[in-house]
């Protein structure tokens, strides 16, 4: 992860300048920003190749699929069957990481771009905010882990559960616009970790309220529970039978899911024999509403800045470049020329994550896919 980051650090601080001038001269822009051709693919559209002659675009590109890296890197890392306190941490970490890069992108250049991002594009910003959404939520799905293996306040597990799936559904309604046979399975994914974490909060809610002797209210929201994790389990069939990009897997034989029916159905069976025993309290209608805000623990993105200009950049360097030598066609008409002679891309040959089937020897099964 160190020579990652340290790669990027050196690229950016040489591509800086491309995009801007050194200290000392007038122009805003580096008289070079439009001098080469980028051609990158995007991550939902195959190997189709978009290219420009400009070297923003490649900035966002490069931040892009850096922080798609961490994103996969912690999955990676998750897969194992056994994760340590450390590996944890680094799951935690580059989650952090990446959603740190993708928000800056997106606040700081993509309005900088000379066209607008295409439809379903990585700089979309429907596809901007599924990705930055879903990399802060499986980040705080490690505090989530955390906080039960350490066994802290039910009331807690419960608000972090829930802004953990208030975040799945921000990034699955995001893209429920976009075409279903290329984004489908990504959406089905999120709606099944968003109605996961809807039961992980209503479940340990009623822990909570049992804690305060509501043994009424704990009931309904258990009953909450057990529906929503119903709904999840129905999510997860459609997500296995849903093609498009992205892992097959069968979530529902994930020791993450497992683990919460038989908790719920025994923390219900508890709560509704000591109402009848002791408290005879009426059940609401309606399921309690749930804490929207956890006290502590939420994840923020990590902030991010772009590393100086590579000290190779001096006035000197800049005006060397002599652009008559470079631009002797019209730039426009030379990228619809290069465009149909080039093709689409190689495809990335990724090595597969392989997640592990036996069960992880904690109390959460904390698991990324």
């Amino acid at each position: 992860m160190f020579f990652v980051w340290l790669a990027l650090t050196l690229y950016l601080s040489l591509l800086r300048g491309l995009i801007e001038v050194p200290e000392g001269e007038s122009s805003d822009w580096s008289k070079l920003r439009h001098a080469v051709r980028y051609r990158w693919s995007h991550s939902m559209l195959g190997t189709k190749a978009e290219g420009h002659y400009d070297a923003v675009y490649e900035l966002v590109s490069v931040l892009q699929n850096t922080a798609f890296w961490y994103m996969k890197h912690a999955s990676k890392i998750a897969a194992q069957e056994e994760v340590s306190m450390d590996e944890a941490k680094l799951v935690h970490r580059s989650l952090r990481r990446g959603a740190g890069l993708l928000k800056y992108t997106q606040d700081e250049w993509v309005n900088k771009l000379l066209e607008s991002p295409a439809p379903m594009s990585d700089s979309d910003p429907r596809v901007h905010t599924a990705y930055l959404n879903q990399a802060t939520a499986e980040a705080q799905e490690v505090t989530i882990a955390r906080a039960i293996e350490l066994k802290h306040n039910a009331g807690l597990i419960s608000a972090l559960s829930n802004e953990t799936s208030r975040m799945f559904t921000t990034a699955a309604d995001s893209i429920a616009s976009l075409d279903e046979k290329i984004f489908g399975h990504w959406t089905q994914y999120l709606r099944l970790k968003a109605a996961f974490y809807a039961s992980y909060a209503y479940n340990y809610s009623g822990q909570n309220l049992l804690n305060q002797d509501k043994c009424g209210d704990a009931i309904r929201s258990l009953q909450e529970a057990k529906k929503k994790y119903e709904e999840a389990g129905q999510q997860c069939k459609e997500y296995s039978y849903t093609k498009g990009p992205g892992t097959q897997a069968k979530p529902e034989k994930h020791q993450f899911f497992r683990r919460l029916a038989p908790i719920v159905a025994r923390t219900l069976e508890k709560c509704e024999r000591e109402n009848g025993m002791i408290y005879h309290q009426k059940i609401p209608f309606d399921p309690p509403e749930l804490e929207i805000k956890a006290t502590y623990g939420l994840v923020a993105p990590d902030e991010y800045t772009l590393p100086p200009m590579a000290p190779l950049w001096t006035p000197v360097t800049y005006s060397a470049f002599d652009l008559t030598k470079n631009l002797s066609e019209d730039a426009s008409s030379k990228s619809k020329t290069a465009q149909k002679v080039e093709g689409d891309l190689p495809a990335v040959k990724e090595t597969e994550v392989h997640h592990t089937s036996k069960d992880h020897k904690n109390d959460s099964g904390c698991s990324l896919m």
